[in-house]
């Protein structure tokens, strides 16, 4: 997924991949080190400026599919450079991004694998959350708490914007079942899937990344898969899977208005200029849709 960029650091922050096969571990014991993580790199030599593993020894699928969010705020008084991750396994990072070092983690959303994550960073596993020849329920679902639908932090409001995923999952693997490791090929062999009475649902939520705590949630019909995008003028915009536009306040996440495109939002709308007047646009389906303020008016 797409990286972030500070120039001031000359540093570039990327996630990582999961390890495999996804939910079978026993031929893959430790670590794993460098997947499902956050890697900074020096984008003039490649080299490798340090690391956070979000989730050590991956069993669920939950690789880090997630723009890195960087901000700069002050934390207990004190002025720094941080970057945030709303992660796949269902915790929210802070880590301050000039060397890596783990400031908080929070659950955004139901989490049963983990207790919490300790601190140095490394969660604390639950008992028997391990994927089964029998299936194992946990949550998040194998898409994670959210995936790779673009956040938003808007310095105006101090809030964080992304799309989260609210479902469990029955995650299986077989040692009789695992195919072997073939260059090139995926290394899958396992399997996870959500039981007849798990409904797919979702929200956007807003987190204060200072601290975690959610501040609000806008619960949609089902799952989606759009990006979020907050402006300056105090709008979050996103989609859904009925293929609604739809703005909502910034500060308290209340509907201002929707409008029905007709087919999936799978992306975050982009905002710009012309000739002076902002313009929103966004693609459904495969379609492009533009909307305007009216000529003349002001937000």
């Amino acid at each position: 997924m797409t990286g972030s960029y500070d120039p001031e650091l000359n540093t570039l922050y990327w996630g990582t991949g999961n390890p495999g096969p996804q939910m079978y571990g026993a031929n893959r014991l430790g670590d794993n080190l460098y997947s499902d993580s956050l890697v900074a790199l020096d984008p003039d030599t490649g080299k490798l400026k340090w690391h956070f593993q979000f989730t050590p020894h991956d069993v669920h699928d939950w690789d880090s599919t997630h723009v890195p969010v960087l901000i700069d705020d002050s934390i207990a008084g004190r002025s720094r450079k941080l970057v945030a991750v709303a992660n796949r396994n269902g915790f929210f990072y802070l880590l301050d991004r000039t060397n890596g070092a783990f400031l908080f983690a929070r659950p955004y959303t139901q989490v049963t694998w983990a207790r919490e994550v300790d601190a140095d960073g490394r969660p604390v596993l639950l008992p028997n959350t391990d994927p089964t020849a029998d299936g194992t329920r946990v949550c998040p679902s194998g898409t994670g708490g959210t995936n790779w639908h673009s956040p938003s932090y808007n310095p105006r409001t101090h809030l964080l914007y992304f799309f989260s995923k609210e479902q469990c999952d029955v995650f299986m693997a077989d040692e009789k079942l695992e195919p072997p490791h073939v260059p090139g090929r995926l290394f899958i062999g396992s399997a996870f899937f959500a039981l007849p009475s798990e409904k797919d649902e979702g929200a956007v939520r807003a987190i204060d990344p200072k601290t975690g705590t959610v501040q609000w949630a806008f619960k949609l019909f089902s799952g989606a898969w759009a990006g979020v995008l907050s402006t300056a003028g105090g709008l979050v915009f996103a989609g859904d899977g009925q293929g609604n536009l739809i703005a909502l306040d910034a500060l308290d996440g209340h509907e201002l208005w929707h409008i029905l495109l007709g087919a999936p939002i799978q992306t975050a709308a982009v905002s710009y200029a012309v000739d002076g007047r902002q313009l929103i646009t966004v693609a459904a389906g495969s379609a492009l849709f533009t909307f305007a303020l009216p000529e003349g008016r002001r937000p």
